[in-house]
């Protein structure tokens, strides 16, 4: 059985290809089924209807960072396994970023403009935690999942996502569930504790992109 190998430069068409669909609106196919199935579409007023978008849009543009997080980190891993551990957890963000936009749509809402900007900035975020070193990758994972975790736990709270939302919660709740098992992966594999200021200088840039999104 012949078995195709991937060359730099075809894996660099396939790292760019990936970038713009993920960027600029390509349909992401999901593994999983979406966890809003068959729920009824709740009534939202327009107030309702535009938070409950800005907090999706959020969610999306998110999900497009990890895109390009995960992919950044597995391009230059260097042990095998970390590389394979990154690109499941990246496939599992693929489920999330399609669900995301199914909501988005059902809210008559639209992703983010600047999502180019964010996918390059994460990829670059990325490249540079993978070339520290395996231990500062996974380690890059741990603390990214853990700051997004709490975030979704911030949109089911009572002042997040519209309490009648039911399709939306029960996407965010899939995904939250889903960052706390990758950070928990990245631990067993050896993901090593980053040091400060790296943590804020994270916060800080995920709250520029929380404000930025949630209108644009």
């Amino acid at each position: 059985m012949f078995t195709r190998r991937y060359s730099r430069i075809d894996r660099l068409f396939d790292q760019i290809e990936h970038a713009l669909g993920t960027t600029l609106g390509a349909r992401a196919h999901a593994a999983r089924p979406n966890p809003a199935g068959d729920l009824p579409i709740a009534e939202l007023d327009d107030a309702e209807r535009r938070h409950a978008a800005g907090l999706m849009r959020i969610n999306h543009t998110g999900e497009v960072c990890a895109q390009a997080l995960y992919l950044g980190q597995a391009a230059v891993a260097r042990d095998e396994a970390t590389r394979m551990q990154l690109l499941e957890a990246a496939q599992e963000e693929t489920d999330h970023l399609s669900w995301c936009q199914d909501r988005l749509q059902e809210l008559d809402s639209r992703a983010s403009v600047f999502n180019p900007f964010w996918y390059a900035g994460a990829y670059a975020m990325g490249l540079a935690a993978g070339l520290r070193g395996d231990g500062w990758n996974l380690g890059f994972v741990v603390e990214t999942e853990r700051q997004v975790e709490a975030h979704l736990d911030e949109h089911l709270e009572h002042t997040g996502l519209p309490a009648q939302d039911a399709r939306s919660r029960a996407i965010v709740a899939v995904m939250k569930d889903d960052e706390a098992r990758h950070a928990e992966h990245a631990l067993a594999a050896g993901a090593r504790r980053l040091p400060r200021p790296i943590p804020d200088l994270m916060r800080f840039a995920a709250a520029t992109m929380k404000t930025v999104v949630y209108r644009l």
